[in-house]
């Protein structure tokens, strides 16, 4: 198994989405890339995310990019949906450096590369989510989420 860390906006709908894609083993709500090792402290620069454990032999990065770019507009700066702000950017983060140059390789040979707003970073801090946070649409359905329940559903 391999692990990357996706960002698409609200951690709810992503994580929905992305455990039901071929080759996904586990998926857990998390930040990536804040300063903060605790889910105690102020707003600390972190992206919302979901850590991603999947099978290579299956689906691979750029299979996993492309997904990502089913359910995020991918030219939105800190907005996905009606969800605003810093933490709701979207991105790819891994402590691969396999995981970044086949990302970035996806990104690079698309014809709108350089409109793209996606991040694709080392990751330097994870903290995993609140319980409440974990499954949260499969546990509350009716809550707000930026993905088309179409798209949600694709691969179930």
């Amino acid at each position: 198994m391999e692990t990357v860390y996706l960002a698409g906006g609200c951690l709810w709908g992503v994580q929905a989405f992305v455990k039901t894609l071929p080759g996904v083993e586990s998926t857990e709500a998390g930040r990536a890339n804040g300063t903060s090792h605790s889910l105690e402290a102020d707003y600390d620069g972190y992206a919302e995310c979901v850590k991603t454990e999947f099978d290579p032999a299956i689906v691979s990065i750029q299979e996993l990019m492309k997904h990502l770019f089913e359910i995020i507009d991918p030219y939105s700066v800190n907005k996905q949906g009606e969800d605003v702000g810093e933490k709701y950017r979207t991105g790819l983060y891994s402590e691969n450096p396999v995981h970044l140059k086949e990302a970035q390789a996806f990104i690079d040979k698309r014809t709108d590369s350089e409109r793209i707003a996606v991040e694709v970073l080392p990751l330097t801090n994870y903290v995993k989510s609140a319980v409440e946070h974990q499954n949260r649409l499969a546990r509350c359905p009716d809550d707000y989420c930026h993905i088309p329940e179409e798209i949600m559903n694709r691969y179930k």
